[in-house]
This record gives structure tokens, sequence and C-alpha cells, in this order.
């Protein structure tokens, strides 16, 4: 075990990427265990957080291995052995449009009253608890890239050396912890990882809401009038 819970791992992150503090990042978490990791980061960063909407496609007869994944535009990253897991053309289909279908419940939950942050122009950090396949993050940076952030951080604790190679061509930057060449699950390198509810989710973003962006003058700042 490399990390004691999550929170460490993003007080580790933070101060891998302390250089950015007071440019104000766009921290993004990808759902649902990377979100609380997010805001620690953002808050130690002086920048705002939100979350990057991504899903996984699933294996047909292993629903926790990741054969591909798509982000909210219905983009598709299909891993080159999918076919081999049992991901067919017709089967990735209709394993997309479940997919998409649940961000469409997740982003109506998440964020309700108001859009999601526009990353353009922004130093964006996107932030996952660790990576297995790498699919939801390269879709997750597939789909930012598409908004013209200034520069655009894949940030982890844990991952594959493998996996780093095939996430790195989607990103300017990538901060990893830890590259263990023996790998079979994300929650394996946390002593403490429990499953993150929506609910939790949902309370972090609107705690995450009430602050205001760093970029405000003080005088416009809501405690001010």
């Amino acid at each position: 075990m490399l990390f004691r819970d999550r929170q460490e791992a993003a007080q580790r992150l933070s101060e891998k990427l302390a250089h950015y503090k007071g440019k104000n990042p766009l921290v993004l978490a990808i759902p649902r265990g990377a979100v609380s990791m997010a805001k620690h980061i953002a808050v130690a960063l002086d920048g705002e957080f939100d979350v990057v909407l991504v899903r996984k496609l699933r294996a047909p007869f292993n629903p926790e291995f990741a054969i591909g994944s798509v982000d909210e535009t219905g983009w598709t990253y299909v891993a080159d052995y999918a076919a081999s897991a049992g991901g067919s053309k017709e089967y990735l289909e209709s394993e997309k449009q479940t997919q998409l279908e649940t961000m469409r419940r997740r982003r109506a939950q998440y964020t309700p009253v108001r859009p999601p942050i526009d990353p353009a122009g922004r130093i964006v950090v996107v932030v996952d608890d660790g990576l297995a396949t790498g699919a939801t993050m390269i879709s997750a940076l597939h789909a930012l890239r598409a908004k013209n952030p200034a520069r655009l951080i894949c940030a982890v604790p844990v991952s594959p050396p493998d996996t780093l190679e095939k996430v790195a061509p989607y990103a300017d930057e990538v901060v990893c912890i830890e590259t263990p060449q023996y790998f079979y699950a994300v929650g394996q390198f946390y002593a403490d990882f429990p499953q993150v509810e929506d609910e939790e989710v949902i309370a972090l973003l609107r705690e995450g809401a009430q602050k205001p962006p760093a970029s405000l003058p003080q005088s416009l700042r809501p405690d001010n009038g």
C-alpha cells in the first residue's frame, strides 16, 4: 500500500503541482472517487474545482474491466484489446448508450443550476485516484482538449507505466507519484479506499460553488456586498 487514503494522495499531488499555485488552475475530477481529491488540490493551489464526466465502457463479462470510454459528447475511445474481450460493434454501441444516459443523469444531479466551468484559456488539471487501463482519463483529456485550455495536465497518484505511455499523448503534462510494475487494481495501493456515493459528490460540488474564483477582485466577491 502506497497511500493511507485519497486525502494523503491528494496532498502529495498538491505538492507536485505547487508551481501552479496563484495561477487560478481549474482542477477537474473524474467522478466519483477523485472528487474529494480535486477539491483538496484546488484549495491548495488557490484554484477552482469541478467534474469532467466520462464513463468507461465495460467488458461484457467483467464490468470492472474497461475496454474503452465515452465522454459527454459521445466521442468514444475503444481499446485495441476490446474485440478480444468480447466488445463487438453492437455491444459497444449498446454500452455507449447506457453510459451516455448515466452521464446525463449525473450531470443533472451534480450541476443542476449551473453549466460546467469553462476550461478555455485555463490551466486545467484532470485528477483521478489512479489509472488502470487509462480509458476514462483518455476520454476526459480528449473532451477537454476540444475546449481549448491553455495547458492540460493529467494528475494521478498511481498508474502502471504502460498506461501512462498511452495517456501521455493526450496531455501537455503528466504528474504521477508512483508507477508500480505489478498492478492489479487501483484500490490495492490504498489502506482506506471506500466507495464514494453521489450524495458526497453533490455536497462537495455545492461547497465548491460557494467559493468565488481566485481571479475575482476582492471587491467583487460575495462577502463584500
